[in-house]
């Protein structure tokens, strides 16, 4: 699954996996690229940068903590309730995270224009995902996720004092929640989800 997680500097979310130098070289052997070998954070845990076939950066890691600590719920506050994949091919990039993962495609919407959105689960369960070919302006391939929210004008608002920007939204989707896609200070993307307006 991807864990809870965003880093500081980019969008880059976390995949627990239980033996980091083994997912390394399933990785490589998938297609996939080393973008920094594995690092021990001592008493911390164990994790290496790396990336899809197609691009899309993204961490595995491995926590030393025993046992770990419980997942948060999917929709709890503060919480990544979303995550999207923006791929150079939407049709042919999920392969990658199912064969080494175990993720499972569930419905795909048709977008018109936009082309299809596919859903999917990591582990078995309700949807927690989505994947599409990203628009052409975006610079590259990219994972996005969406944070749990009260109140979606309510966490817009907040944004704009805080000097952040609203690229897009707040819109309702096909689910009943509420979105918006936004950059903080700094450029960073990031995106909001709620049920509630």
């Amino acid at each position: 699954f991807i864990h809870r997680s965003v880093d500081a500097d980019d969008k880059t979310g976390d995949v627990l996996v239980n033996d980091v130098d083994d997912y390394v070289t399933r990785i490589q052997k998938a297609g996939g690229k080393l973008m920094l070998p594995a690092v021990d954070v001592p008493g911390v845990l164990r994790y290496a940068v790396v990336s899809d076939p197609q691009g899309a950066v993204f961490i595995i890691f491995k926590g030393a903590q025993k046992p770990m600590p419980v997942e948060p719920v999917l929709d709890t506050l503060g919480n990544v309730g979303w995550h999207e994949l923006h791929a150079v091919d939407g049709n042919t990039a999920f392969d990658f995270y199912e064969k080494l993962f175990g993720w499972k495609k569930t419905r795909a919407i048709d977008m018109g224009e936009m082309g299809t959105y596919q859903l999917f689960t990591q582990d078995g369960g309700v949807d927690n995902g989505g994947l599409m070919t990203k628009m052409p302006d975006a610079p590259g391939p990219f994972w996005l996720f969406y944070f749990n929210v009260a109140a979606i004008d309510a966490a817009v608002e907040r944004v704009n004092k805080a000097g952040g920007k609203v690229a897009m939204g707040p819109h309702q989707v096909p689910t009943g929640q509420w979105i918006a896609n936004c950059t903080d200070p700094q450029g960073a993307w990031f995106s909001l989800l709620s049920k509630n307006k």
